[in-house]
């Protein structure tokens, strides 16, 4: 692959031709992600993968109507085949199109930026991870003979992005993420029980440097998972009923990611987005009308300025400054997270920065930043002294949620009995049902900010072709009331 001058070089060329073209609007984008997966089980590596991949898309509109081509050959010639095919695509789409594109307003920015870190997960050198990664294994399997299997895991990935647009947008960022988890699977009899720290599907994750892998001790927690599942195994289950319960950070992070996150994109609000992963019941209309998502202890915000969030950057792949919007504001739905073309299609002034692609051959779509629950005047312990007879539940196991994200259920790895405001004895397979709006108008307390935490999830699917999204959750351990619980077994 050859590349004639540098990069921005390229893609400000990729502007002209479009222009040449005569596309309307275009913007053209550079992207060079690099992605590094490794996982052991036991005492073995199960898995070593790195992906570097770069290339060029050039979107741009004709006609009122979208074209996009991409490529991975960064010369001249092929940018300049690009275009016209972009060009030809979007005239194309203008003949059987059943609404204009028109794009909502933003700024110009020229900028060049980065995720602050102290060590880039990308120059440390594979034996040190393997090394982390095998104790950490090794410690939790050989904590007991019931546990059969223990797997820890790292990931780290980075996107450089050049970004210009025909209105005179030019940004250059890039963004790094990093992070990793540990769990052990104990099994005696007929009974498998999994416990996984710092949470479930990986563990957790920030952007940051690879400082942010060693904080998380996964050498020091291994044990813990292992005493944790092995005590799984005779725990008592829970019953079934309706019962108060405190959802922990892992827990929650979920909860709000399905039941908010997902629902406020406004792509599915306005049927843009359907088939793959459903639409929402917090539809347009109901801006404006007072809808009670929750009650007044519950306010939720999308926001890419976090430091850390999994969700956190400094432009969106239009060119739109990461912002800090409110979805819903004691208790009240108030806002959509937006793309340019979304949120002029609903008459809103301005995108609220949340069109993103996860690689330089995939369209820029509505994601999620960092949803998060905002904190509330609780301190932990008192949380639960208050709480005379409830559960504690922690750690996502499994999740089922309608496609307008309206009734779902969840189960967790682990769950604590509350009894006179004490936590007592650990409960296995807790599960809980709701419906959303009832679920958040339930709310009884949300701890305070020395509590709150942002947790990062990087593999969040959406879109045809598919694209895997990393986002964040900020939240703190909160407290339902006449929930029902004990659903699954």
């Amino acid at each position: 692959m050859s590349n004639d001058g540098n990069l921005e070089d390229l893609v400000a060329y990729g502007i002209k031709c479009s222009e040449k073209e005569g596309a309307e609007y275009a913007d053209v984008k550079y992207m060079d992600t690099k992605m590094e997966e490794i996982s052991y089980k036991n005492e073995n590596i199960e898995r070593i993968s790195r992906v570097d991949k770069r290339g060029i898309g050039i979107r741009c509109i004709v006609n009122k109507s979208w074209g996009f081509a991409s490529t991975n050959e960064l010369t001249r010639e092929k940018i300049t085949e690009l275009a016209k095919k972009a060009v030809k695509i979007a005239k194309a789409s203008s003949l059987v199109k059943k609404f204009d594109i028109e794009l909502a307003d933003e700024p110009i920015h020229e900028d060049t930026v980065k995720t602050p870190m102290k060590k880039d997960p990308f120059e440390v050198e594979l034996s040190e991870k393997l090394s982390i990664l095998q104790e950490s294994a090794k410690r939790a399997k050989e904590f007991s003979d019931r546990i059969k299997v223990a797997t820890s895991h790292y990931v780290s990935r980075k996107d450089k992005m050049i970004l210009h647009t025909t209105e005179g947008t030019k940004i250059d960022q890039a963004i790094v993420f990093c992070g990793g988890g540990v769990a052990s699977t104990a099994i005696e009899g007929g009974e498998v029980q999994t416990r996984s720290l710092p949470a479930s599907f990986r563990g957790d994750f920030h952007t940051e440097g690879y400082e942010y892998f060693e904080g998380l001790k996964l050498i020091e927690i291994s044990e813990k998972t292992s005493e944790e599942a092995i005590k799984l195994l005779t725990a008592n289950k829970m019953p079934s009923g309706k019962s108060t319960i405190i959802l922990g950070h892992s827990q929650l992070a979920l909860q709000v990611h399905e039941s908010c996150g997902h629902p406020t994109e406004l792509d599915r609000a306005i049927g843009y987005e359907a088939a793959y992963a459903g639409t929402s019941f917090l539809t347009p209309d109901l801006l404006g009308k007072n809808f009670k998502y929750g009650n007044e202890q519950v306010t939720m915000v999308a926001d890419a300025t976090v430091p850390g969030g999994l969700g956190t950057f400094y432009y969106d792949h239009e060119g739109v400054e990461a912002q800090r919007n409110i979805m819903v504001d004691n208790g009240v739905f108030v806002g959509f997270m937006s793309s340019r073309e979304t949120a002029k299609a609903i008459g809103f002034e301005r995108s609220s920065g949340a069109a993103r692609s996860m690689g330089y051959d995939r369209i820029p779509i509505v994601r999620m930043t960092n949803v998060n629950l905002e904190p509330g005047d609780w301190d932990f312990d008192e949380l639960i002294e208050d709480t005379k007879d409830g559960y504690f539940m922690d750690t996502n196991r499994s999740w089922s949620i309608d496609d307008i994200r309206m009734n779902f259920q969840f189960g967790t790895e682990i769950g604590w009995k509350i009894e006179n405001g004490e936590k007592t004895e650990m409960i296995k397979n807790p599960t809980y049902e709701g419906i959303t709006p009832e679920f958040w108008g339930s709310v009884s307390g949300v701890c305070k900010e020395k509590h709150w935490k942002v947790f990062g999830t990087p593999n969040c699917g959406k879109g045809e072709p598919g694209q895997a999204a990393y986002v964040g959750h900020g939240i703190a351990p909160t407290r339902f009331e006449n929930v029902r619980i004990g659903i699954l077994k």
